[in-house]
């Protein structure tokens, strides 16, 4: 798709359609999302695709209910089976019968913690100490603190200023490997934290900065899976002990918990509840005429 489609991309998410942070899902039926999935999606953001978006399959699994993309419906919950490019994804939404509804939960692919402790060298900031984690994708994480900012309070600007110089600087430093496939080994964006990674009743606030320098408007699903991969590692947390996480863009509140305990490759992983709320927000038809010298869309940063 990034090779003959990418148009389709940069037409939705640029301008005048999308916008800066603007990010999608193409759904994909019949025999590309074989291997017992319902549907299959392709997620699309500015800058290009990603892995696994744990928003996206919550708004996914209300979409195919209530589009009729499942053929049986179960109440009081269905479980969505979704393709997604790290593999498979199953979320379960609340069903009543006629519509689907809030919140919606997902068991996404073993999680796990790449690195930790990672001493990283980030120019204008100098050496900070960083954990890398695999949600679905991978991210770097560390506290706001080490960079002089609070991921609560510190302006959204140089945060994300911030976070994409750890990114660049753990891209250069550090090899990524994926125990399933190389395509998949890449450092997909940094989230910065408030440093509260012990277990506590009180949310932990996070900022997800991703791809050229989009900042999440959620907790982040598959930043939320690979960060209760990491404290599972780290013994801060146990099994079945639940964790709520804000973003501190919007306030919205993922939860989080490690289900079960597994191994992916030679890591030792496991598997994370995401629950969370999507909403609809209306439908659009977008037209694009050939004659439109704009009909691509066009990106300002």
């Amino acid at each position: 798709v990034a090779a003959t489609q990418d148009h389709v991309r940069r037409a939705l998410m640029h301008e005048p359609r999308g916008h800066a942070g603007m990010y999608g899902a193409v759904v994909v039926r019949g025999g590309a999302a074989a291997e017992g999935a319902h549907l299959a999606a392709l997620f699309l953001h500015c800058a290009g695709y990603s892995a696994m978006c744990g928003h996206a399959v919550m708004a996914l699994g209300r979409f195919a209910l209530d589009y009729g993309l499942v053929p049986a419906s179960t109440r009081p919950e269905t479980a969505v089976r979704l393709r997604c490019p790290c593999g498979p994804v199953t979320a379960f939404v609340p069903w009543d019968g006629h519509r689907s509804g809030n919140p919606v939960r997902f068991h996404s692919v073993p999680a796990f913690a790449a690195a930790t402790d990672l001493a990283i060298d980030v120019p204008g900031h100098g050496k900070v100490v960083v954990d890398i984690s695999y949600g679905g994708t991978f991210y770097a994480f560390l506290s706001a603190e080490q960079l002089g900012l609070d991921v609560c309070s510190s302006k959204t600007r140089d945060l994300v200023s911030a976070a994409s110089a750890v990114t660049e600087a753990v891209k250069k430093q550090f090899k990524l490997h994926h125990p399933e496939s190389e395509d998949l080994a890449f450092l997909y964006g940094t989230i910065l934290t408030d440093g509260k990674d012990a277990f506590c009743e009180e949310p932990t606030t996070n900022i997800c900065v991703f791809a050229d320098e989009q900042v999440d408007r959620s907790p982040t699903g598959s930043g939320v899976t690979a960060r209760i991969a990491l404290q599972y590692h780290k013994g801060l947390i146990q099994l079945g002990q639940t964790r709520t996480f804000r973003s501190s863009t919007t306030g919205s509140l993922f939860t989080g918990k490690a289900v079960k305990a597994t191994k992916f490759g030679n890591y030792n992983a496991v598997i994370v509840e995401v629950s969370g709320e999507a909403f609809y927000t209306g439908t659009a038809t977008f037209t694009v005429e050939e004659e439109d010298p704009l009909k691509h869309g066009f990106f300002f940063k």
